[in-house]
This record gives C-alpha cells, sequence and structure tokens, in this order.
C-alpha cells in the first residue's frame, strides 16, 4: 500500500489509451507525403514516449542521417501534425479498467491530474472525445511547460498546483519517463505492465510497484484524511 496519497499524476499515451493506431496512421500519411514507405506499428512503438518532435526524428533516422534528418524535420512535424489531428482517436482504446480505476481513485478523494508529453492541442480533444476529461482537475501536454518528462517540472508543477508535497501525490505510467520524473521530483511511483516503454520491458524500470489496472492501483492507494500528516 502507498499511504497518506492525496492526488495522482496520470499519463495519458499507454497508460490509460492504446494510441499505437493512431501514432501508425499518421506517421505512415507522413511519410507517404515525403515518398518514404510505411513502418510497422511496432516500429512506431518502440519510438513513442519523449514527444512529437522525438518522434519525428526517429522516424526519419530510419531513411536520413542526422544532417537529412535535421533537412526534412520542420516538412515531417507538419504533415504528421495535421494528419494527427484529423484522425485523433478515431483508432485509439482504452485500455481494460480505466475509467473504473479513476472512479476508484475519485472516490478515495485524490485529486487527479493528467500529465502527458502529448501536445495539449491533441491532448484535450482526445480526453473529451474518450470521456476523460471530467475526471481531471489539471491536464497538462507535453508543451504546457517549458520541461516535459522525464524532468521532472511538469510534475512538480501539480504539486504546486495542488498545494502538496511530492510525497503525497503518486505518478502512475506505462514508462521510465514517468518513473524516472516521479523519482526526480520526490513522488511515489507506479508502472502499468502494458504500454510502450520505448520497446524495454517495464520491470526494468525503478518503481514503487507494477499494477495490472488503473483499478488495481487505485485499490493500492491509501488516502489520509488528515492534511496534518
Amino acid at each position: 500500500m502507498l499511504d497518506n496519497i492525496k492526488a495522482a499524476i496520470i499519463d495519458l499515451d499507454g497508460t490509460m489509451l492504446d494510441t499505437a493506431p493512431d501514432f501508425h496512421v499518421a506517421v505512415n500519411r507522413m511519410r507517404a507525403d515525403l515518398g518514404l514507405g510505411p513502418l510497422a506499428m511496432q516500429t512506431i512503438v518502440n519510438f513513442v514516449g519523449k514527444g512529437s518532435e522525438n518522434l519525428m526524428r526517429r522516424v526519419l533516422a530510419v531513411d536520413y542521417d542526422e544532417d537529412g534528418v535535421a533537412q526534412r524535420f520542420e516538412e515531417a512535424l507538419a504533415s504528421y501534425q495535421e494528419h494527427y489531428l484529423a484522425i485523433n482517436g478515431d483508432h485509439a482504446t482504452l485500455y481494460p479498467n480505466v475509467i473504473e480505476g479513476l472512479q476508484a481513485l475519485k472516490a478515495k478523494g485524490l485529486r487527479l491530474a493528467c500529465v502527458t508529453n502529448k501536445p495539449i492541442a491533441f491532448t484535450l480533444p482526445l480526453m473529451d472525445k474518450k470521456g476523460l476529461y471530467p475526471y481531471f482537475d489539471v491536464i497538462y501536454g507535453g508543451d504546457s511547460l517549458p520541461k516535459k518528462k522525464p524532468d521532472p517540472l511538469p510534475l512538480l508543477q501539480v504539486c504546486a498546483d495542488f498545494a502538496l508535497q511530492p510525497a503525497q501525490v503518486v505518478a502512475i505510467g506505462d514508462s521510465s519517463n514517468d518513473a524516472q520524473a516521479a523519482r526526480a521530483a520526490g513522488c511515489r511511483v507506479l508502472n502499468v505492465p502494458y504500454g510502450y516503454n520505448h520497446g524495454e520491458p517495464i520491470h526494468n524500470v525503478d518503481s514503487d510497484g507494477i499494477v495490472p489496472t488503473l483499478l488495481d492501483a487505485a485499490h493500492q492507494i491509501s488516502y489520509c484524511k488528515s492534511f496534518l500528516n
């Protein structure tokens, strides 16, 4: 059990939503615009996690050297964003027990924040489309603040927003980004075993535990009503 937790910071892609099919469609449409062949979904999934800019660089690096990537980056990013916005959420699905987990966390009295590296212009309509938006008090995208995960800044900002000490906040995510940011911020952290994590096993990540679903995460959290602890 995680004791004296008063808020949870939850990741989006790979934690609440399987957005890999959206990435697959948008990336390959961008590649077609540049005259490049399609990539397999798993290849793209292994590149996900550090924001759209990093995704574009890694996708381009399949075909180009560093100079070639730099020359085509702006065109590729603009094309990708146009295609992603057009299909945002069309192919994405909720992971099992996400809504039930959010309901259980709220029922325990926890405040909820979503911190994702996805641009906020994609994040808000996607969360609204999938029925996630109403559960969250705070939502930050990868471009909402000067730094993104794995930097601790977004998590520390949430702690400040909620007027809580980092030790009273747990981060829940699918990747090392979430764990590294939480550790650096002084928050507790739980990982889910599905999702992306850059193609690496989640069991190698330093966390306070691996939970099968968000509902299991809620069961692992003990909320302390006393604000003196």
